[in-house]
């Protein structure tokens, strides 16, 4: 729910550069809680983990509707951003364990392109109580919305190992076609498992290419409504109903073309590797698009380029968002996410706050734009010459023999 409710700068005396920083106090806290929660959800699983998660960030949404100024904004903001960040490292976790790998894309897409789409029915939404209620009325509402989703997940979710209307039949069929396997990290544990993993030319390939993702997507994140209303000169409410597009674009291609699009080429015999990465820089090259917003001030065309630059890029997201669950060790693939996802992150705190300057100092966000395609140029580049395949990574050499595949659970044996 971070990515509604965002202040506005009329209302609360905010400069740019203030809002660069206040934008990016929900990054700061997720970003370094990243590898902490990836190893978390290792250690404790993908529901207790989550559990946790939903109570923290119910509870840190409503404090937004009580803070006063830049400081109380900022502060809540980062206690947000702690309380989500356990969010992807537990879910990917949790899609690897349900779904085969020619299902993951498909699965992926559906659990990344909520966000997406989060932001068609949110953004209006907000932009209307904001107009009408005033903005802490919609920090009221992204907390009810919290709330809801806690309830849902603490009634609904289970490991596969633990869920009481899946057979044995089924949960043999997601483990054959390579679902990854509840379990004890074979690859070692907690933070022992990070320098091995530094050491590999896959992870670091992953590593920049969620650079790149995460600088582009906060940057249309937090700034698209000001660059609408700033640039280009529409009200409020007009920019809310152009935001809608994009990420209208956004959410459909990820769903059927990084989604439905690549499970079927893979089940057809396509090799697996080479029909992702071909999709995944595919996407990276229309991210691109963006700089032809840079050349018009008419609203129309800034966001036919800006949605065929947010639609390629998504319809390449649930592919790096399961690149660590495909190239992990058995047992830490929270950690691998956990640890891209702090880069990517990081990489949107730099987003944020540097485009809050380029605008202060240029006076548009042109050269912010410009920034944010060379970060994808360089996140194509690493994926192309770092990630040669989606196989798993090797394991350390002083884990020994490997734990059985159907021998253990997080939760409880694996069902048989």
């Amino acid at each position: 729910m971070h990515r509604k409710g965002r202040p506005h700068k009329g209302e609360y005396g905010l400069t740019n550069i203030q809002l660069g920083w206040l934008f990016s106090g929900f990054f700061w806290v997720y970003a370094f809680a990243q590898i902490p929660s990836g190893l978390l959800a290792d250690r404790f699983g993908a529901r207790a983990t989550m559990r946790l998660s939903t109570i923290l960030w119910t509870m840190s949404s409503g404090l937004m509707a009580l803070a006063q100024g830049f400081p109380g904004f900022f502060a809540a903001r980062m206690l947000l951003g702690l309380a989500e960040a356990p969010a992807y490292p537990a879910g990917t976790k949790a899609t690897g364990y349900w779904f085969p790998r020619s299902e993951r894309g498909t699965a992926t897409a559906v659990f990344d392109a909520s966000a997406r789409f989060a932001n068609v029915v949110g953004v209006p939404l907000v932009a209307l109580v904001a107009v009408h209620l005033g903005w802490r009325w919609s920090f009221v509402m992204t907390a009810c919305f919290s709330l809801c989703y806690a309830v849902a997940f603490f009634l609904g979710y289970r490991d596969p190992s633990r869920h009481p209307r899946l057979t044995a039949q089924e949960h043999r069929y997601i483990l054959a076609g390579g679902a990854c396997a509840e379990g004890t990290a074979t690859a070692g544990s907690g933070w022992a498992t990070i320098p091995h993993l530094l050491r590999q030319r896959k992870i670091w390939g992953i590593i920049l290419g969620f650079a790149a993702y995460g600088y582009f997507f906060t940057l249309f994140l937090t700034w698209m409504p000001n660059y609408l209303v700033r640039e280009l000169h529409v009200s409020m409410m007009q920019s809310a109903i152009y935001v809608m597009i994009p990420w209208g674009v956004a959410t459909i291609g990820e769903l059927f073309v990084g989604g439905w699009l690549i499970d079927a080429l893979c089940r057809r015999g396509y090799d697996d590797t080479w029909t992702r990465k071909a999709m995944l820089m595919l996407g990276f090259m229309l991210g691109m698009a963006m700089i032809g917003s840079i050349f018009t001030h008419r609203p129309g065309w800034a966001v036919f380029w800006i949605s065929i630059s947010l639609g390629g890029l998504s319809s390449a997201a649930p592919i790096i968002w399961s690149l660590p669950s495909l190239v992990a060790p058995r047992g830490v693939g929270g950690t691998v996410t956990g640890i891209a996802n702090f880069v990517n992150n990081g990489a949107g705190i730099i987003a944020t706050v540097l485009t809050g300057y380029l605008v202060s100092l240029t006076g548009s966000f042109g050269a912010a734009f410009l920034c944010a395609s060379v970060m994808l140029l360089a996140g194509f580049v690493a994926i192309a010459i770092l990630v040669e395949s989606f196989t798993p990574v090797g394991e350390p050499p002083a884990c020994g023999i490997a734990v059985p595949l159907s021998g253990l659970a997080e939760d409880g044996p694996v069902k048989s």
